[in-house]
């Protein structure tokens, strides 16, 4: 019996899950922190992956140790510490800055379809990975990243296409990641066999 379900997600122990919503066939790994994010269907996280204010699409592979949204501290003031911010915990007198806290969490990260990014990246706040980008190991993403574009290094910069401008024009138009998952399964041993320009060439259309 699979361990994944439409259900509801499968996640392991040693996770902190805050405000946050899962869609089909989702599995978060152990010891990851999730908060204030949406996953889509068939995305997962490996372990330890630390994800706050983030919108994931379908089919995004998180490894082990990324960091999506990493939280920022106020930098045009007289100090930066969560005293600023998390003053309640300091004194009984004093509110936590609710507004800090709303901008915190509207700056959105946005992870694109089948999307994958490796172990130990950053994708800093109001970041988009457009589809099919990818992000390689202990890259720090300060900028959008274009749809199919590899990128590394830190600050990261594109290192090449994963798919040439066509096929992935061609990918996003086909939207497999919308299919149902009975097609998904009919067409499995394509996924598996095929080049993306043939795999195209099947199903478009």
């Amino acid at each position: 019996m699979a361990r994944l379900s439409a259900e509801k997600p499968f996640i392991h122990p040693e996770c902190e899950i805050t405000d946050s919503t899962f869609g089909a066939f989702v599995e978060i790994g152990k010891g990851s922190r999730v908060a204030h994010s949406e996953f889509g269907d068939y995305s997962y996280c490996d372990r330890y992956a630390d994800i706050a204010n983030a919108k994931i699409g379908k089919f995004a592979n998180i490894a082990a140790f990324s960091r999506i949204g990493a939280t920022d501290h106020p930098l045009d003031t007289a100090a930066c510490h969560h005293f600023l911010y998390r003053s309640d915990d300091y004194w009984d007198d004093a509110d936590r800055d609710a507004k800090f806290f709303a901008h915190r969490r509207s700056r959105i990260a946005h992870i694109g379809h089948d999307t994958w990014i490796g172990a130990g990246a950053q994708i800093k706040p109001e970041v988009t990975l457009g589809d099919g980008a990818v992000v390689a190991s202990g890259a720090v993403v300060t900028k959008d990243v274009d749809p199919y574009t590899i990128v590394a290094g830190t600050p990261a910069k594109p290192l090449r296409l994963r798919q040439p401008l066509n096929i992935a024009e061609r990918l996003m138009a086909l939207a497999w990641w919308d299919w149902p998952h009975e097609a998904l399964r009919a067409a499995l041993e394509d996924f598996r066999a095929l080049s993306a320009e043939a795999f195209l060439e099947k199903y478009e259309g």
